[in-house]
C-alpha cells in the first residue's frame, strides 16, 4: 500500500520536533509529498516556529506545503485532508487518557472516526529512527483487512527483522455449540482445531494477493473480548505498531462506528496505532 500524500497535524508542543522527524521518515520511505497542517493563530511567531521545525529536517521546499487553519481542530484538519487529497494523516496521541488530557484524546478519536484517509496516531515520537520488531494486524471487523495486512507488509520494509503478527478472533460460537451438544473432549478439541484451521486458511488466502516474500509472518488466534485481548497481545510482544482496518461508515450516521471492543484500544493505546482507510476524497 502506497501513500502519495502524507499530512502531519502540527502542534507547537515539546514533541513537535520528534513528530516532524517521524513524518519525514515516512515521507522519505514512501517518496510522498508532505502537508503540514496547523490549526490555531498564525503570525510571525508561528512562522518562525514552523521554519525552525522544517530546518531540522533538511526537506527541500518542493517536498512540502504548509496549511494554516483556524477554528475547530477536528473540522479543520479533516477539511485539509479532503482539500489536499491526503492519503495518510499523522497525529500525536496519548497512550492513556486522563481527565487533564481528555480533550486531546477526544480530538484523536473524532479524527479516526471521521477521516476519509488512513490515520497514524503516534504515542511516543522519536527524533531518532527506532527499529520495528513487531507489528500487530487486527484481521477482523473491517472491509479493509487486506489493505491493513498490505500496509503492515509495506511498513515492515522500513527496517529488517520485523515480525508481522496477523491476529484473527477464534469464533467461539462453534465451540460453544459443540460443548452444549455434550461432545467428548476429543470431539471438542477437533472442533477447535477445525475452526483454527479455517481462520488460518482465510488469512493465507489474503496473503496470496499481497507481496510478502522474505517477511516473517505469524498468524495468531485470540479468544475473548477482541479489543482487550488485542491490546494485551500487543503489550506482550512489545509491539511498535498496531494496524486496524477502518469499519464502514454507517449510512444513518456521519461517523464510522468502531466495534465496542476496539473503542477500548483508543482509550488505552498499547503502541502507535495505524487505522487503514483507502480514502475517497469526494
Amino acid at each position: 500500500m502506497h501513500f502519495r500524500v502524507i499530512g502531519l497535524a502540527v502542534a507547537f508542543s515539546p514533541t513537535a520536533r520528534a513528530m516532524m522527524a517521524e513524518a519525514c521518515r515516512l515521507v522519505t520511505h514512501f517518496k510522498a509529498h508532505l502537508i503540514l497542517i496547523h490549526v490555531g493563530p498564525h503570525g510571525t511567531e508561528e512562522d518562525h516556529k514552523m521554519k525552525a521545525l522544517l530546518e531540522s529536517t533538511g526537506l527541500p521546499e518542493s517536498s512540502y506545503k504548509i496549511v494554516w487553519k483556524t477554528g475547530d481542530p477536528v473540522k479543520q484538519i479533516l477539511a485539509a485532508c479532503q482539500q489536499e487529497k491526503i492519503d495518510l494523516l499523522i497525529a500525536g496521541a496519548l497512550k492513556k487518557e486522563n481527565l487533564v488530557n481528555y480533550y486531546l484524546g477526544t480530538v484523536a478519536r473524532k479524527i479516526i472516526r471521521k477521516a476519509n484517509c488512513s490515520v497514524l496516531l503516534v504515542t511516543s515520537p522519536s527524533v531518532e529512527a527506532r527499529p520495528l520488531h513487531n507489528i500487530i494486524v487486527n484481521a477482523e471487523d473491517s472491509p479493509y483487512i487486506q489493505q491493513a495486512i498490505e500496509a503492515a507488509c509495506t511498513w515492515s520494509q522500513t527496517g529488517p527483522g520485523t515480525w508481522i503478527h496477523i491476529v484473527r478472533e477464534l469464533k467461539l460460537l462453534g465451540l460453544a455449540l459443540a460443548a452444549n451438544e455434550q461432545c467428548t473432549e476429543e470431539e471438542y478439541a477437533l472442533t477447535k482445531q477445525h475452526l483454527m484451521r479455517e481462520e488460518t486458511v482465510e488469512v493465507e488466502r489474503m496473503l496470496e494477493r499481497i507481496p510478502h516474500r522474505k517477511l516473517k509472518i505469524n498468524v495468531k488466534m485470540l479468544s475473548g473480548k477482541s479489543g482487550f485481548e488485542l491490546a494485551r497481545f500487543a503489550e506482550r510482544k512489545e509491539a511498535e505498531l498496531l494496524v486496524l482496518g477502518a469499519p464502514r461508515r454507517k449510512l444513518s450516521l456521519l461517523d464510522r462506528v468502531f466495534p465496542h471492543d476496539q473503542e477500548y484500544i483508543f482509550n488505552d493505546l498499547p503502541c502507535n496505532l495505524l487505522v487503514i482507510h483507502p480514502g475517497t476524497h469526494e
